[in-house]
């Protein structure tokens, strides 16, 4: 059986890349990672982890161009403008028997593909308090209570930025007839936002994944995860949540740049391998703007 992880990336977010995988190294060296392109521009994104860190490319560039093309037919692009968000649909036909999808806005705190243990007991998991603080917000609207899906299931939304399954849980075209309806019913989706792939994701989930599970939730307890949380405590660039270590930390809907909440630890992390780079945008922040 093979485990491993997934990310979505172009060129454009190749910083974020590098300070993901540098911490999905630093806790674990052999666990396979594969590049699912978003677009035609990440040869340099797919160059730089490769040598950095052996990211592979999605090796059946034809199955995300097909899920690409069936995605843009059967939407229309006043409902979902950005057909390319939904490649990370693959990984259920991919190369992983069992795989973690992981956003490139996010590092992890300790050997993440452990989580795939997990899948013993389900056959999807999540790691994230978005119906705490959220409720439906960003996936649907208030229609589908009731009449689409139970209040209990309802418990059950998520973040799309984090989360792990095994391959073959559904067929290509159980995909599709999932999408159709999705396109048919735009009222039950919260796009207010401008999230794209997380209301159709979150509804894929609950029709077709009866076995799911958010480790949030007892028994596994586990801790927060998004960076507009003020409280976690930095401990040597590890997280805590009071006693708790996060598993990771996801800056979903935040802007990763100076001044943004947790900076620093991203900041460690994407230079974690460049010392001097480090030391001197440390150093540089105390000299006067006129003299740089």
């Amino acid at each position: 059986m093979k485990r491993g992880i997934y990310i979505v990336a172009n060129d454009k977010v190749i910083e974020n890349a590098i300070a993901l995988l540098n911490s999905i190294r630093l806790f674990d060296q052999e666990v396979p990672v594969y590049l699912i392109p978003f677009n035609d521009e990440y040869h340099q994104v797919l160059e730089t982890l490769h040598r950095l860190h052996q990211v592979e490319l999605f090796p059946d560039l034809a199955l995300l161009e097909r899920i690409t093309n069936r995605v843009g037919e059967i939407f229309d692009r006043d409902f979902l403008k950005l057909p390319n968000k939904m490649r990370k649909l693959a990984t259920w036909f991919g190369v992983l028997d069992e795989f973690l999808y992981i956003d490139t806005d996010i590092v992890v705190f300790d050997k993440i593909a452990d989580t795939l243990n997990h899948l013993s007991e389900c056959d999807f998991f999540c790691c994230d308090y978005h119906y705490s603080s959220e409720g439906l917000r960003n996936i649907f609207s208030e229609i589908v209570k009731d009449t689409i899906f139970t209040p209990e299931a309802l418990q059950d939304v998520f973040n799309s930025g984090f989360w792990g399954s095994r391959r073959g849980v559904i067929s290509e075209e159980q995909l599709y007839d999932v999408l159709k309806d999705c396109a048919q019913h735009r009222e039950y989706f919260d796009f207010s936002q401008g999230v794209t792939d997380q209301p159709i994701l979150n509804y894929l989930i609950l029709k077709c994944f009866d076995r799911r599970m958010n480790l949030v939730k007892p028994p596994e307890n586990a801790p927060g995860s998004w960076a507009g949380s003020k409280h976690f405590e930095n401990r040597q660039y590890v997280l805590y949540d009071r006693a708790q270590k996060l598993k990771y930390l996801h800056w979903a809907g935040i802007s990763i740049r100076p001044g943004a909440p947790y900076w620093d630890v991203w900041e460690h992390y994407r230079y974690l391998h460049e010392p001097e780079t480090a030391l001197w945008r440390k150093f540089s922040r105390f000299i006067p703007f006129a003299n740089r």
